[in-house]
């Protein structure tokens, strides 16, 4: 008989608390590095593999790379053989990876805070009405392959500014990341002309009750390489009207968005206008949703979704959506539309408005 099914995902009653340095302490459960599903290992194979030291009760995820798992025995001397067995050689039977194993000891659930602790991991939408966000969108094909290709032709004919991870193109007015705010008083130019088939059919969100013939003058362009992401924010509330939207092309990612609590949020950002959790991780008070933008989808950004969630791009080469391993390009090019603005933000969410702080 062979092993039985893995569950997938943990239930929030089992955590497992990743290894420290060190840690020796016998258990029945596993924490195995280089093995999992953005590998091509599924939870099957790895049970079945590490079956033949004992009864596997289930495999988990340990985190959302899709590389770590924790593998649960029922009894700790099966765990311990295992280790003793494939910790630091290569395995056959798993495409001949070379494993990294401790154990890993299940840890009590805490108790919620103010928004609640995050799961383990986020169920990734594939529709903004999942999300259940106000004022979140997300259009698919909003752009043919044909005008995908002219828009990233037409940037790639203009000289690119280079960041320590990314590069970047400024239209209208230059977005400046070490205050992330714009100043309205040197204005570029007009935006190019060949974003303006693009800035025509925003008036689909119409349909959707929202306003969206708004003279658009800033355009910022990001190229994002594999593996490269965004760091958790909120753009600047004093920076920006409103709807801001953002055009996904040639290769997929997840967005993470998170709603901070509003003592952990003054805790952690500056408080100056660079609304930025420097260590998000550090701090669990926080919801979290996902959802995958594939290439040529239009995301909008409004109301509470604009002024009040942080969100986020992984820094993963690889996303596992839904059990599904997705692999972005070599390249991820994005065109973000903004308003600047010329006011101050009077916004209903001041707790993050730094117009109103």
């Amino acid at each position: 008989m062979g092993p039985p099914t893995p569950t997938p995902t943990p239930t929030p009653a089992r955590r497992f608390g990743r290894p420290r340095e060190g840690q020796s302490q016998s258990s029945p459960n596993l924490y195995v590095a280089n093995c999992g599903p953005a590998v091509g290992l599924s939870y099957e194979t790895i049970a079945s593999v590490f079956g033949a030291f004992g009864e596997v009760k289930a495999v988990n995820p340990a985190d959302e790379s899709g590389v770590r798992v924790v593998v649960s025995f029922a009894e700790e001397g099966c765990a311990r053989t295992a280790l003793a067995t494939l910790q630091g050689r290569p395995c056959p039977q798993l495409g001949g990876r070379c494993l990294h194993i401790r154990y890993s000891q299940l840890q009590p659930q805490p108790q919620p805070l103010s928004l609640g602790h995050p799961p383990p991991l986020s169920v990734v939408a594939l529709m903004a009405s999942e999300l259940n966000i106000s004022g979140l969108y997300l259009l698919h094909d909003f752009v043919s392959v044909e005008q995908e290709q002219a828009l990233i032709a037409a940037v790639d004919q203009r000289p690119w500014n280079n960041l320590s991870k990314r590069r970047v193109q400024h239209y209208g007015y230059e977005f400046c990341y070490a205050t992330r705010n714009v100043n309205p008083k040197q204005k570029l130019g007009e935006l190019p002309s060949f974003v303006l088939p693009v800035l025509n059919k925003l008036s689909m969100f119409a349909k959707l009750d929202i306003t969206a013939d708004i003279d658009w003058d800033q355009l910022t362009v990001n190229e994002y390489p594999p593996g490269v992401g965004l760091s958790p924010h909120i753009d600047t509330h004093s920076a920006f009207e409103g709807l801001i939207f953002s055009l996904s092309l040639a290769g997929p990612c997840i967005m993470e968005f998170r709603r901070y609590a509003d003592g952990d949020w003054r805790a952690k950002a500056s408080l100056g206008s660079n609304m930025k959790i420097e260590n998000p991780e550090h701090n669990s008070n926080f919801i979290r949703k996902s959802i995958h933008l594939p290439p040529r989808s239009m995301l909008l950004l409004s109301g509470e979704a604009r002024y009040a969630w942080h969100h986020y791009i992984p820094h993963h080469k690889i996303d596992v959506v839904n059990d599904t391993v997705i692999r972005r390009g070599t390249r991820r090019v994005s065109f973000t539309f903004r308003k600047v603005r010329t006011a101050p933000c009077k916004c209903d969410f001041p707790q993050y408005c730094d117009s109103q702080r």
